[in-house]
């Protein structure tokens, strides 16, 4: 163990992957989120990993209560947020020993000293000081009194010891900041905004930025910073986003490109809480949020607002699906449009809330009563849940059908730099609304019939209630075809359902052929859904590398699945489906293809490193 650097000699990298760590209330977050934010100023390429407890406030300075940020920042396009660190920032002990087998062999460890006093040691459980005892031989180490210099820093501004300590993850942050050579106007910008009715916060907080800043410059441990150059990019304007802001803005865009009020009805659940809070911010365009007493009543709502001719939202997370079934299925029934947005976690009950999992594949699928067909598609990237918020409402609008789409806590808090799009290149999902009668009766009398399908999309027309002339039921009792009348009948039932089973399947017509990545005819194919996609890329790019020819393609689409699919799996030597579940996928592709695909399957509420992949992959070639 060290405190002297040779490593740091003003020299290039081309990617540094940075861990800060501390306690749920050290602002790990923040600080991660802050050095995030002025990466991508830097034009940095970037990718994240936040990570934090389920509990509001675990225990101070226990395991339970660690919470921790990881950044990956390169001067080249990156996937992920990075196998291991090669910076770990420890707030306290507890925060060391949960983070540091994460960190590489020979990585940095910057302690703040000042928390490592006997009361946190035994609270995180160590039996020996771990500064003292050589387990960190393998790192180097710095140790910083962040907190004694934070209000060293603080002092002259006569802010109170409490609040003035809250203030060492700012410390931390200028600290990292030199030696990664980061911006530092905005975040002292930011600090005023944030703040800006708390001046003894704003004081404080620039103050310990400063002096971390300062410390960096002038103490002799650290040597030169590091630079990190900026990354090539297409020009344009970009935003750092995760994807829960994305898929709220792509759903302020679905209403824009529909040209319909968008309503969300929806009951607070982590991870997807964030998306009602970001949409709530956008009612300008239009867009009304209803936060529900619970989560039935959240897609009661929303199925009402479909029936009144709103582009309608609910957003849960895996328990909320369940609850939310028996509506779901009355969408299906009445065939209206309808967005289920699921951002996966941890299971089951209540689980893993603030972890990632992918685990509610099948529950999209077949989780509702009866024959129950819907459009189920996927989300890849944080900024892709813009465009998949609105492939989704283009096919519930066009098919009159409930879609669900499929993101994950990774994704929904991940973040990464996003060109915005060009607003005339997005698609127009608009359709029109019934305004006059279609049929009838058998006197020869003009009549609305509320079931008479569309003959290419087998969509029935969607009539606004109050509508004159076009008074029509809906419930969940069988409809008989064509008129919408209640009809037990078993022949119309068994039409009624091959109708509506056919208008999902034919919408693989209506969505794009695969890409295959790679070679096109490699003896190994990597299959891949959700948010796999950065470590499967990755995990590819190191198999070509070491000479092994690798296909990828990644299925956004998963009901009903694009039409090249059962092609592009023939006559493979090798095909792996990597998932953060026990095999749900897989499943699906066995039986709809009879292929002999190979599950690698992870389910520690954390996304696949390409390590893992790699590794994975190699052994099983090998079997």
């Amino acid at each position: 163990m060290t405190d002297t650097v040779d490593h740091i000699d003003e020299s290039m990298l081309d990617h540094v992957v940075i861990r800060f760590a501390g306690d749920s209330g050290d602002g790990m977050q923040l600080t991660g989120d802050r050095f995030t934010s002025a990466s991508a100023l830097a034009g940095n390429d970037l990718a994240t990993l936040p990570e934090f407890p389920a509990e509001i406030r675990a225990p101070q300075g226990t395991l339970a209560g660690v919470s921790a940020f990881q950044v990956h920042i390169s001067d080249h396009d990156i996937h992920t947020p990075g196998d291991a660190p090669d910076v770990l920032v420890a707030m306290n002990p507890a925060a060391l020993k949960s983070e540091i087998g994460r960190l590489r062999s020979g990585g940095t460890v910057i302690l703040n000293d000042d928390a490592f006093d006997e009361r946190n040691l035994e609270k995180a459980g160590f039996e020996a000081d771990p500064r003292d005892d050589n387990s960190l031989d393998d790192y180097i180490v710095h140790r910083v009194n962040m907190t004694t210099l934070t209000l060293d820093a603080t002092e002259p501004l006569g802010v109170k010891k409490r609040d003035a300590e809250r203030s060492k993850n700012f410390f931390a942050l200028g600290l990292v900041s030199w030696m990664y050579s980061r911006p530092l106007d905005p975040t002292l910008e930011w600090i005023q905004t944030k703040f800006a009715k708390l001046e003894a916060v704003v004081a404080a907080n620039t103050a310990a930025f400063k002096a971390g800043h300062a410390f960096g410059e002038t103490a002799e441990m650290f040597g030169s910073p590091y630079k990190v150059a900026a990354a090539p990019q297409a020009q344009g304007e970009y935003t750092n986003i995760t994807g829960n802001v994305a898929t709220a803005w792509g759903m302020v865009a679905a209403g824009q490109l529909a040209k319909l009020p968008v309503f969300l009805g929806s009951y607070p659940i982590t991870p997807a809480s964030d998306i009602l809070h970001e949409l709530s911010n956008h009612k300008n365009f239009g867009v009304r949020t209803f936060q529900a007493e619970d989560e039935i009543a959240g897609v009661g709502a929303a199925l009402g607002a479909a029936f009144g001719g709103n582009l309608a939202f609910t957003t849960t997370s895996g328990p909320g699906v369940a609850l939310k079934g028996e509506t779901i299925g009355l969408a299906v029934s009445i065939e209206l449009p309808m967005v289920i947005i699921d951002v996966q976690r941890g299971g089951p009950s209540t689980g893993l809330p603030t972890k990632t999992e992918a685990s509610d594949l099948m529950m999209a699928m077949y989780g509702r009563h009866g024959e129950a067909p819907m459009p189920v598609i996927a989300a890849s990237t944080p900024s892709d849940c813009f465009f998949m918020a609105i492939e989704a409402s283009r096919i519930a609008l066009k098919y009159r059908t409930p879609v669900i789409l499929l993101t994950d806590g990774y994704l929904a808090n991940g973040a990464e730099p996003w060109r915005l799009p060009d607003v005339d290149l997005l698609p127009d999902i608009s359709v029109g609304f019934a305004t006059e009668t279609n049929g009838t009766d058998k006197d020869g009398n003009p009549i609305y019939l509320p079931y008479l399908r569309d003959e290419e999309t087998l969509a029935r027309p969607w009539a606004i209630p109050g509508t004159a002339g076009l008074e029509h039921r809906v419930g969940g009792l069988e409809k008989e075809n064509v008129t919408g009348n209640v009809n037990y009948d078993p022949t119309n039932h068994g039409l009624m359902t091959d109708l509506r089973q056919a208008k999902i399947e034919g919408i693989a017509n209506d969505i794009p052929l695969l890409d295959v990545d790679g070679p096109g005819d490699a003896d190994l194919l990597l299959v891949g859904w959700g948010s796999t996609k950065g470590s499967i890329t990755s995990a590819a790019e190191r198999l070509r590398s070491s000479g092994v020819a690798t296909d990828t393609v990644h299925i956004q689409h998963l009901h009903p699945f694009p039409s090249n699919l059962g092609e592009i799996l023939k006559g493979r030597k090798h095909v792996f489906v990597p998932e953060l579940n026990k095999g749900q996928l897989i499943k699906l592709l066995r039986a709809e293809f009879l292929v002999d695909a190979k599950p690698i399957n992870k389910v520690v509420g954390l996304p696949f490193t390409a390590a893992e992949l790699v590794s994975a992959i190699e052994e099983g070639m090998n079997q």
